[in-house]
């Protein structure tokens, strides 16, 4: 069989990078809804997703890496597959804070629901903005749709920090309801880590597109 040319090989690269955003995407979403209604179906479901992701994250890496080795790609498609490795983790790290929400929400299922003076919802679908924008910013090598993932990264940290301090003084006012709580700060702080790790695809796609590496800019707004 004749060897696939270089430029369908990266082609190909790419899809099988946004099959994996995808999943990732969905993942989240499953993990919020689970936790917003109580339905331990849904955490299953994280769970076997997460496998898909895993599996995933292997082929692509393997995919990019031989590519790496064997075709000594050049100047843009250099970075191109150098950022494919990067939002490859970053991509399974997304996945891995949608299974923690999903444990997170199968381990309240004994809990009476109550409601809490956040709104984990809007957050949540702030997030999966995010990541369907940095996505999308891939698909479409789009540096300035990119930067508008970067805007809005901030928000997501203060409505974290919001959370935190809400949801202290709800622990040490009715302790009753302090698990309940508690798990409300992890889920915050789950989702505002999937925000910086939509935030890393998007910079990854503003180097793939413009070779410059906007990481340093905004580490101050977005510490690691």
């Amino acid at each position: 069989m004749p060897r696939i040319n270089f430029q369908q090989q990266l082609v190909a690269l790419k899809d099988k990078l946004l099959a994996m955003a995808a999943l990732s995407q969905q993942s989240l979403e499953f993990s919020l809804e689970a936790y917003l209604t109580n339905d331990e179906g849904l955490c299953n479901h994280v769970r076997e997703v997460e496998a898909a992701i895993n599996a995933a994250e292997t082929s692509v890496d393997e995919m990019a890496h031989d590519l790496l080795a064997k075709e000594q790609p050049m100047a843009i498609d250099l970075r191109f597959i150098l950022s494919v490795i990067k939002i490859n983790g970053d991509l399974e790290r997304i996945g891995d804070q949608a299974a923690n929400i999903a444990q997170r929400a199968a381990a309240m299922a004994n809990y009476p629901q109550i409601s809490l003076p956040v709104d984990i919802r809007t957050m949540g679908a702030k997030v999966g903005v995010m990541i369907r924008r940095a996505v999308q910013a891939l698909l479409e090598a789009d540096a300035k749709l990119a930067e508008s993932v970067l805007a809005m990264d901030e928000e997501i940290d203060e409505m974290n920090r919001a959370v935190q301090a809400e949801l202290v003084a709800v622990m040490q006012q009715h302790p009753l309801v302090a698990e309940q709580s508690l798990n409300a700060i992890i889920i915050s702080r789950n989702l505002e880590r999937a925000a910086d790790h939509a935030t890393n695809i998007a910079e990854d796609v503003i180097f793939w597109v413009r070779g410059s590496d906007v990481r340093h800019q905004v580490s101050l707004t977005h510490p690691e």
